[in-house]
């Protein structure tokens, strides 16, 4: 079997030390980095499928690596920091992290996550909606259910594993309103713990993506104080 390549990347040597011990019982091959630039460095020699990154590093911190990662690639980023407050979490999502993880981390749910974003980053497998019928079609938005890309008017959409995920659930059900929690739960693959913020967070990067004006959406729209839908519109023919 074929060893997925994780990229651990933290100031922390024993931290680091930690993470690869226990993803290495997990079956992965791990790469070590201990600053935003050597991990850099790293990801552009090594087919890297994910990365778990801390925020506070020297030379490059990670949030600021992050940034400079979704330039390039789409892989799953998990940040890990010390810090729990809420607004650090939204904004470590809002440079483009898939998930955030606190410290002090519990092994089983770090281990979990990972296997979860990579089986979701390798697979984008059924997400218990309708059956995969080639295209899904809602007026200038086009997703082809074989490649798993979402292309506004003609041109393909840059989306992560997870905003993939989100779209693809949201594009097979026009006008159904969905909760923040079954968003996560069907997305995420686990029971959701307050994934207001996780969720607005993705759904804000994707409506950047496919709005002509972010600010005022025509697809991906909030029912407040119920949850997301894209809005179904006239097909271009």
């Amino acid at each position: 079997m074929k060893q997925e390549h994780i990229l651990v990347v933290d100031d922390d040597r024993e931290i680091v030390k930690a993470i690869a011990i226990l993803l290495e019982q997990e079956g992965y091959q791990v790469l070590k980095a201990y600053d935003g630039m050597q991990a850099l460095d790293l990801l552009a020699s090594n087919p890297v499928r994910l990365v778990l990154i801390d925020v506070m590093m020297p030379k490059l911190d990670g949030l600021s690596a992050v940034m400079k990662i979704r330039e390039r690639q789409n892989i799953p980023i998990i940040v890990l920091s010390a810090k729990s407050e809420e607004t650090d979490k939204v904004l470590g999502l809002s440079m483009g992290a898939d998930d955030y993880v606190a410290k002090p981390y519990n092994p089983r749910e770090l281990a979990a996550r990972v296997k979860s974003h990579l089986r979701r980053y390798t697979s984008l497998g059924d997400i218990n909606a309708s059956p995969a019928a080639g295209e899904l079609r809602n007026g200038r938005l086009v997703y082809r259910t074989q490649e798993r890309v979402l292309y506004a008017d003609g041109e393909p959409v840059r989306l992560t594993a997870t905003e993939t995920k989100i779209i693809e659930l949201l594009m097979r059900n026009p006008g159904r309103i969905f909760p923040a929690e079954e968003i996560y739960r069907r997305v995420w693959e686990e029971e959701a713990f307050a994934p207001e913020n996780t969720v607005m967070v993705h759904i804000r990067r994707i409506r950047e993506k496919i709005e002509l004006n972010p600010k005022e959406p025509e697809y991906l729209k909030v029912v407040w104080g119920i949850g997301y839908k894209i809005e179904k519109m006239e097909i271009d023919r």
